[in-house]
């Protein structure tokens, strides 16, 4: 049974020369222009540019250097001189790039014109834009209007976001998932239906407010390094910082600030938390409830001496529903049966459950690490009971805090790119563009692939991303991706879901958020929304590393010429020439977000387009903010078996998503691989393996289906006993893409049921 670690293994903190080199060891891979110093210090300010590798806030009182390592290493990554030209055809074929590694296709460098898939040669070959919009027009045109999906990442702004929503409703179909259906699809369902909103509620001044933070899944230290800042802050002013993660995050056990020379000069380090969980995969329900028992049994305590109540019980009576049911099943739930589903003991649980009563104001952090997985609106909606008992909703310095992994993900849901017609303003659309917008749901990233997969959808359009290399069943997916009749993918960089094109396949090459984007009226600025709710805009400097580049939006704008038929509401030049017009648009069409847009849009901080959660307001079913009552203490969807292991899929501090930028993760001490199996000693030694054998992992989950991971070296590592780790995107092709969250399908990644073979 796991306790708090004590002496975490680690290669060092978070921060520090460690960061440093990393950024300086992708200075010298990508060889970018000087001009990239000067780009790096306007990033994440006011009058600069906002990041896009997470959605981390611009700060009002900014640091000098408001970067981190992996924002550097994008920024750096985008204004790379290597260049992938039409010449880079000549020799290499489609087939014999799939053998390449995702770091290799990464170092080809930026794309540089349009290419179209030459099935004879089996090589993408230069086409000229206005081919490229009349050929994907007319193949559109021709399919029928449920076969086509409209795909995107979270790069885009959300002006282009916004016309891309519009462009797939006048086509016919709400077709339109998002990279959010694979990782905080379950925040947008699971919140929603216990607060009413479906992001999170704090805003920046809640950080600083705050005197405790409770970390469920969510990695700093690699995905949001820039939260260390003001965690260091908290530390400073007597904050309490509790972890539940199975693996140990070095983010979140100590941090050297890159940016105080004291720290650096002396290497001094902040622990950050004061207690650190190793819950096991899967275990975070039992985790939370054992968290609520240890604070419905200090008040039931109070309640019976007649002393100050620990829970809040005012607030409880006047904005929630659901309590007794939930507190019912708490005081009945035994400390075995929490022992046993979380791989905690209850003295570490309560250790924690007392900082949480210690606490007046308290935010609740939380990652992937607690959204992928089967029952993972079930753990949202666990942390929420658990935020609920005293008051942490609603309040300054208190909230819900889920981080999100892309820059604008949050945004392009906010501006109409979802699924679901219910989410959207019909009636303002087709007061606005006179049309009769789609009222069915279109199909969600699970949905899609299972369409793919029968052969339902015909093409993908795809804003943004590596769609193939990011999903479940991989292999499957490669096959059914290629046999669609036509695919398009803007894209910066060469990645796998090129390399599997269908009967007609284009490769439509964008800006960088950092480059100008000259249009008809000048240069242009793009915005985008941060997990805090602000929206904030961004100016790109840096010459485009190709003449033949467009704007993310000026390709959305020539599909849109090419495939629709005229509409003098539908004013695609005026719009492409002039990005402030497209903002009018989207406070029109959502006017209580968007108010004075334009004009707000660069104020130090973002502005904020509110939350009536934040407020105490609850738009969910019942008015009030509701209690869940969990049906099983796992978020599992299998049971224990002997020799199924929980698989969590992770990612290094060299990568962002799908993109690989190095071979070296240096806060497990793996260095020049990624093909690694990490377990226990104890796991290890069980399974009658040894450190340094080569395995393959093969998927448990009971559907008859052969996947399976060879080539991984077995590694021991700081882990609970049954959950194993290896990295994402590689193990993609071990989960099943119908093991997904019940509520929202987004894939169930951190705990993939598999067995070793030796």
């Amino acid at each position: 049974m796991a306790d708090t670690i004590e002496n975490p293994e680690s290669e060092g903190p978070a921060g520090g020369w460690g960061s440093v080199r990393s950024i300086a060891h992708m200075f010298g891979d990508n060889k970018p222009s000087p001009a990239v110093i000067e780009t790096l210090l306007r990033q994440n300010k006011p009058g600069g540019f906002m990041c896009v590798s997470c959605a981390w806030p611009k700060p009002v009182n900014y640091h000098p250097f408001e970067f981190c390592e992996n924002g550097a290493k994008a920024t750096i990554s985008d204004l790379t001189s290597a260049r992938c030209t039409p010449d880079f055809w000549n020799d290499h074929t489609v087939t014999e790039l799939r053998s390449w590694k995702d770091y290799d296709l990464e170092q080809t460098g930026r794309l540089t014109h349009p290419l179209r898939y030459d099935a004879g040669t089996d090589r993408y070959v230069e086409v000229k834009w206005e081919e490229a919009f009349e050929n994907i027009g007319a193949t559109l045109k021709s399919l029928s209007k449920e076969s086509v999906v409209f795909y995107s990442s979270g790069h885009a702004g959300l002006e282009a976001s916004y016309l891309y929503a519009l462009l797939a409703r006048v086509y016919g179909n709400n077709n339109l998932p998002q990279s959010s259906n694979m990782c905080h699809e379950t925040t947008s369902v699971g919140l929603q239906k216990v607060i009413g909103s479906p992001v999170g509620t704090i805003v920046w001044d809640d950080l600083e407010k705050a005197d405790a933070f409770f970390f469920f899944g969510q990695n700093p230290g690699s995905n949001s390094p820039r939260f260390l800042h003001p965690l260091q802050e908290a530390k400073k002013r007597g904050a309490r910082i509790v972890t539940f993660n199975p693996v140990v995050e070095q983010g979140l056990v100590s941090f050297v600030n890159p940016q105080s020379p004291v720290d650096m000069l002396t290497g001094h380090e902040t622990q950050i938390s004061d207690e650190y969980l190793q819950v096991q995969a899967g275990g975070d329900i039992a985790a939370i409830l054992g968290l609520c028992k240890v604070v419905v049994e200090a008040d039931d305590r109070a309640h019976a001496d007649g002393s100050k109540r620990v829970i809040d019980v005012a607030f409880i009576d006047e904005h929630t529903t659901g309590f007794d049911m939930f507190t019912a099943l708490v005081r009945a739930t035994d400390w075995a049966e929490i022992e046993r589903e979380s791989g905690l003991t209850q003295d570490a649980i309560r250790r924690a459950g007392e900082i949480y009563i210690g606490a007046q104001r308290v935010i609740g952090v939380y990652g992937m690490g607690l959204t992928q997985h089967s029952q993972g609106a079930l753990n949202v909606g666990m942390l929420v009971n658990l935020l609920l008992l005293r008051g942490n909703i609603g309040r300054e310095g208190a909230g819900c805090c889920p981080v999100r992994g892309h820059s604008n993900v949050q945004g392009q849901r906010t501006v109409g790119i979802a699924e679901k017609a219910k989410l959207i303003p019909m009636d303002k659309l087709k007061e606005l563009f006179d049309f009769n917008p789609p009222t069915e749901d279109g199909t969600t990233i699970v949905d899609a692939v299972k369409g793919l997969m029968a052969g339902k959808i015909k093409a993908f359009i795809s804003l943004g991303g590596n769609l193939v290399r990011a999903v479940p069943d991989q292999k499957h997916m490669e096959r059914a991706w290629a046999n669609q009749d036509l695919i398009v993918i803007v894209s910066t960089k060469l990645n796998r879901s090129h390399l599997f094109p269908g009967k007609q396949a284009y490769i439509l090459p964008c800006l960088s958020r950092a480059e100008i984007d000259a249009q008809a009226s000048g240069p242009q600025s793009v915005s985008t929304e941060d997990s805090f709710s602000h929206i904030s805009g961004s100016i790109g400097k840096r010459t485009p590393a190709s003449k033949h580049l467009k704007s993310e939006l000026a390709t959305v704008v020539g599909i849109a010429k090419a495939t629709l038929s005229a509409n003098p509401k539908l004013k695609w030049d005026e719009w492409l020439g002039d990005y402030s017009l497209v903002r009018e648009l989207i406070e029109k069409t959502y006017p209580k977000d968007f108010k004075d847009y334009n004009a707000r849009m660069f104020q130090p901080g973002g502005f904020y387009r509110g939350n009536d959660a934040h407020n105490r307001v609850w738009k969910t079913e019942e008015k009030k903010a509701v209690f869940t009552t969990p049906k099983q203490l796992n978020a599992l969807s299998f049971q224990n078996a002997g020799g199924r292991f929980r698989l969590v899929t992770m990612r290094s501090n060299d990568q962002f998503n799908t993109t690989i930028y190095g071979y070296s993760d240096r806060f497990r001490g793996i260095e020049g691989t990624r093909d690694v199996l990490l377990m226990s000693q104890s796991d290890i030694d069980t399974a009658g393996l040894s450190e340094g054998q080569v395995v393959k992992l093969v998927s448990d989950f009971g559907d008859g289906v052969r996947r399976e991971l060879g080539g991984l070296v077995v590694t021991a590592h700081n882990l609970p006993i049954g959950t194993i780790g290896a990295y994402y995107p590689e193990a993609n092709v071990l989960n099943a893409i119908d093991h997904h969250d019940e509520m929202s399908k987004t894939p169930a990644s951190k705990a993939i049921p598999v067995r070793i073979e030796a």
